[in-house]
């Protein structure tokens, strides 16, 4: 029975893992395969016993990390002796690179493949690490079109498999439904609020985001705010929704998160992997985000690019307005917003990056979690695991 060791750091690394995992198995053949590591909800659904709660590695920015790091050092160590007593046939880590790269150095040589799922950002910055990381890894999985060439100039093998948004079929998302099913006039105007998953987002970014609802509401530019929210954040933006007058619908099924964004006028939001999912739904957005002072004074140090909205990247055009750190306050978002609102030429201009961005982003065929399954199923055969791969 092949074993698939994986790791986790977060929930979206979960939700690939599970999904992963679920391709795996479907297109494994006769191989009853066998999956240990770390993961959280939605690995263990697919089959997963975690080796120890996933929720202590979710962790954001260097500040935050700085007073768990003896903690997170035992759990690397952990980890590491753990793959050394199971002797797995693959150890497939997903994104969190921090803690993924520090338990694969541990393994030192290995008679099995070692694969990266979500590669580190080495086109913003320190691309120094494309070299280190090809000395420890067999192969790279990629979610992003111009990532490969990165890695595989230093002699890592790298697939594009694309990004996990495209497996929900954002593009058909149907805002009217969502709104018949929740009694909203058609002719309402929204603006979708997304201030982060995380504590430490919403604590920076929640209030001010909601400041700015509310002066669209006064000014009657909007008629309601519609926040998706996570279960971990729930409550603290439920407070923080408390202090505003303007109507404010609060979203909690993560399944109507697309429908939510086609429904709505406009979004602001914090930067990150939304910024792909608004877009693959056409919903115009402004990007807002800030961070810890010591994070973000280190990563100006380094940071390459001069864009965090992964569209304006991947289209090679800032058509998305973004203000980080400094920038982000409540007159620079206004600003960006109000024209949103409008049929105005910003808002078209960011309807028309969107064909771009969606033109570069599509993958015919398998979804991306198959194309992935398909890489990994190919390594184990190769090691005389396993014999069938996704068609």
């Amino acid at each position: 029975m092949p074993v698939v060791y994986l790791i986790a750091g977060e929930t979206s690394g979960d939700v690939l893992g599970g999904r992963l995992m679920k391709a795996l198995q479907a297109h494994a053949g006769d191989a009853d395969l066998k999956f240990c590591g770390v993961g959280g909800e939605t690995m263990a659904a697919a089959g997963l016993d975690s080796l120890f709660p996933m929720s202590e590695l979710s962790l954001m920015g260097i500040a935050e990390i700085l007073p768990h790091i003896p903690r997170l050092l035992k759990r690397i160590r952990q980890t590491a002796a753990d793959i050394r007593e199971v002797k797995p046939d693959i150890v497939i880590t997903i994104d969190a690179p921090d803690f993924c790269f520090r338990v694969l150095k541990q393994l030192g040589d290995t008679d099995f493949p070692l694969v990266h799922y979500v590669a580190p950002t080495v086109w913003a910055w320190k691309p120094g690490r494309a070299k280190k990381i090809a000395k420890f890894l067999d192969h790279i999985l990629t979610l992003l079109p111009f990532e490969p060439p990165y890695f595989e100039a230093v002699g890592l093998p790298a697939t594009y498999v694309g990004h996990s948004a495209v497996e929900d079929n954002p593009m058909g998302a149907d805002g009217n439904a969502w709104r018949r099913a929740h009694d909203i006039d058609p002719d309402e105007r929204l603006l979708c609020l997304l201030p982060g998953s995380r504590h430490a987002e919403v604590s920076r970014l929640g209030a001010p985001f909601l400041d700015v609802a509310g002066t669209l509401w006064r000014e009657g530019q909007i008629d309601r705010v519609v926040i998706p929210v996570a279960p971990s954040v729930r409550d603290a933006v439920s407070k923080l929704a408390q202090s505003q007058d303007c109507p404010i619908y609060l979203s909690e099924c993560p399944q109507d998160r697309y429908q939510v964004f086609a429904a709505c006028k406009a979004a602001l939001a914090a930067s990150g992997t939304v910024s792909l999912e608004l877009a693959m739904t056409g919903t115009p957005m402004v990007i807002g985000y800030k961070v810890a002072p010591l994070t973000a004074w280190i990563v100006r140090q380094m940071i390459l690019t001069d864009t965090a909205v992964l569209p304006n990247l991947i289209v090679g055009d800032k058509f998305v307005p973004e203000f980080i750190q400094d920038d982000c306050t409540a007159e620079n978002l206004l600003s960006a917003l109000r024209p949103l609102m409008t049929d105005s030429p910003e808002r078209q201009k960011q309807i028309d990056g969107f064909r771009r961005f969606s033109a570069m982003m599509h993958l015919e065929g398998a979804a991306p979690s198959e194309r992935a399954a398909g890489v990994v199923l190919d390594l184990l055969a190769r090691h005389g695991n396993v014999g069938a791969t996704p068609t």
